[in-house]
């Protein structure tokens, strides 16, 4: 005589499989791969990894310093500069770096020729208001656009969006 097997079914197949789809449709749409150019400037050089809050407050120490510094980049007329992204922090220009992007340090997305500041696609790439981190070459005594900076970051080699 032989036993009844149990079923094992589920009860709604399909809605399982729409939720893992869509799952799996949430977390991929979270994932934003970064955006990396570089330069072959300062190959040669080793960067110090400080905090935008680090950088300001002992600024004159990292003078003619290679470093790296993450903060919101913003744009305009008269502006290249980086700014602390924190809401709680003065974002006055004499809290800022002036950004002195050069032709001499051409940027290039990594794996490619395309460069930072050429059109592509369609568009140009857009950084302004955007949380970067930016490798450079710190110059205090360069005060950037009408001198209301702390310091200016340049010879560029590394832009990460």
């Amino acid at each position: 005589m032989a036993l009844p097997h149990p079923k094992h079914t589920l009860r709604y197949p399909g809605r399982l499989a729409l939720l893992v789809l869509l799952a799996s449709m949430i977390f991929q749409s979270c994932d934003h791969p970064k955006k990396i150019y570089k330069s072959d400037c300062n190959i040669d050089k080793e960067f110090k990894q400080t905090t935008f809050k680090q950088l300001m407050d002992s600024i004159d120490n990292y003078d003619q310093k290679y470093v790296e510094v993450s903060g919101k980049y913003l744009e305009d007329k008269g502006v290249s500069a980086l700014f602390n992204d924190s809401l709680f922090v003065d974002h006055s220009g004499s809290n800022a770096l002036w950004v002195d992007f050069s032709q001499e340090c051409p940027l290039y997305l990594t794996g490619t020729r395309q460069g930072l500041f050429e059109y592509n696609d369609g568009s140009f790439t857009r950084l302004n208001n955007k949380a970067i981190t930016i490798r450079g070459l710190i110059d205090v005594h360069n005060k950037g656009h009408l001198k209301k900076y702390k310091a200016t970051i340049k010879r560029v080699s590394l832009v990460k969006m």
